[in-house]
């Protein structure tokens, strides 16, 4: 009845702002208000009165503001929706109701405000002709031998040098220290049994230069100033005093090159397999680096050439789980964040979570234009694909991906991947003439890294690495 009698008019504020203003006629009003003054009746206790029989003026004295809260509420929740549905709006941020006074005698009106996405004409989106540049992805010897040297390295064993010498770039030092401040000694500021490595940038480069050449039960002071963004808040900025006693020095003795070495990684019988396996994941990962560039360049260029008007509340949700994604990273790695650097990183990742969003609605237009669809044939090989990325099962993905907020998102991944393919075929594309290869020859030594790493080499107590740092 609600949705046949009332009014709507509907303004567009801003391009990505809409106000409803709704019209309930009076008759409908009044019955909301008596029916609202039944419900406080059977639950009023009123003295003087058995319970619902206060006359309506007794009730009217007492619960008017309630009543008149109860009937907005009740013709909002109820009206909104229908009005919603019936000018085919979809608010991306919650709406913000301005009631008017309600009056049984007399028709109830109240203004809805909301964001919406912005209108963007499928025809006038710009998205042929970029200029992108495509990484290389090709992993060539050097690589391959780079990565070889790097598993050596975290296969290394921590050793005395024979003959006893003094300590130097690329030994791992222990030692035992106290730490003062302004002439005052530093309660938990020092450490026992701390684990350096000297040349590796992991402490400050004055402890570094003082631990050069000593040698076991040495003893040394030292003067170092902390940087202003220590995490230390206490110390930034200050110089502190630092008592250093030499516990132990070692030094990494480094596997041979051959195949005993590739079958110590537990899957390889021959140097030639290992290396065959690193190739094949320097590859893969330069390629995955490569269009996740490409991806980006994309992104970046509809930015320019589409200025569209963004509606905050989606930048915010997608700044949030940015940040969120970002934090659990950095705790994953042992990191931890100062407020300066929360700070800082909450302006960048704002930014970047604005390009996001303005790229998808553009991408989203790119779409409406060329009338893409995802079928069930496109969906089942997302799920392949998806299952040969993480390892699972398709059988399991399948079940997991019939809730239907992760089917939209593999849904969204598809089409995002769709457009990317047809805006980079109608683009100009140059190779670069380097590969930035850092980040993929990273990701393709770990799998191995975590199978050799010595654990006399590299674990240290949770109580030793905290009072390290603030030798760092």
């Amino acid at each position: 009845m609600l949705r046949v009698l009332m009014q709507i008019t509907m303004q567009r504020l801003t391009p990505v702002t809409m106000e409803l203003e709704v019209l309930i006629p009076a008759d409908v009003v009044k019955a909301e208000v008596e029916k609202a003054y039944q419900n406080v009746a059977k639950r009023a206790r009123v003295k003087g009165f058995r319970p619902g029989k206060a006359p309506r003026s007794v009730l009217t004295h007492l619960f008017a503001p309630q009543v008149e809260s109860d009937v907005t509420n009740s013709l909002v929740q109820t009206t909104l929706p229908k009005a919603l549905d019936e000018k085919q709006l979809t608010p991306v941020s919650q709406p913000s109701v301005e009631p008017g006074k309600v009056d049984e005698k007399a028709a109830f009106s109240y203004k809805a405000r909301f964001e919406v996405q912005p209108e963007i004409d499928p025809e006038t989106v710009k998205y042929e002709g970029f200029e992108l540049v495509r990484p290389r992805a090709h992993a060539d010897e050097k690589l391959v031998d780079e990565q070889l040297e790097q598993l050596r390295l975290r296969s290394a064993t921590l050793v005395a040098p024979e003959p006893p010498r003094g300590a130097q770039k690329g030994d791992v030092v222990t030692i035992d220290f106290t730490l003062s401040v302004d002439g005052k000694e530093i309660e938990g500021g020092g450490g026992k049994g701390v684990q350096l490595e000297l040349g590796s940038g992991q402490t400050l480069p004055e402890l570094d230069a003082a631990l050069d050449g000593k040698k076991v039960d040495d003893v040394v002071d030292a003067e170092a100033k902390f940087p202003d963004n220590h995490t230390n808040t206490e110390l930034r900025g200050k110089t502190g005093k630092f008592h250093i006693t030499v516990t132990d020095v070692k030094e990494r003795k480094l596997p041979a090159l051959d195949d005993e070495f590739a079958k110590d990684l537990g899957q390889f019988q021959t140097l030639v397999e290992l290396r065959a396996d690193i190739h094949t994941k320097l590859e893969k990962a330069l390629k995955d680096q490569a269009e996740a560039a490409m991806a980006e360049q994309v992104v970046g260029k509809l930015n320019d050439a589409n200025p569209v008007e963004l509606p905050p509340t989606l930048v915010e949700q997608q700044c949030r789980a940015m940040e969120q994604e970002f934090v659990q990273r950095a705790r994953r790695m042992g990191q931890r964040i100062s407020q300066e650097q929360g700070q800082a990183l909450h302006a960048q990742i704002h930014a970047d979570a604005e390009r996001k969003v303005r790229a998808g609605l553009v991408m989203g237009a790119i779409a409406k234009k060329h009338d893409y669809k995802v079928t069930d044939e496109d969906f089942e090989k997302g799920l392949a694909e998806l299952a040969e990325e993480t390892g699972k099962n398709v059988a399991k993905l399948r079940v997991e991906y019939r809730d239907q907020s992760k089917r939209a998102m593999l849904v969204g991944m598809i089409l995002e991947d769709r457009i990317l393919d047809l805006i980079e075929s109608k683009a100009t594309i140059k190779d670069a003439p380097e590969a930035g290869a850092d980040e993929a020859k990273a990701d393709a030594a770990e799998p191995q890294a975590d199978k050799v790493e010595n654990e006399k080499a590299e674990k240290k107590s949770s109580k030793s690495k905290a009072k390290a740092d603030d030798a760092k």
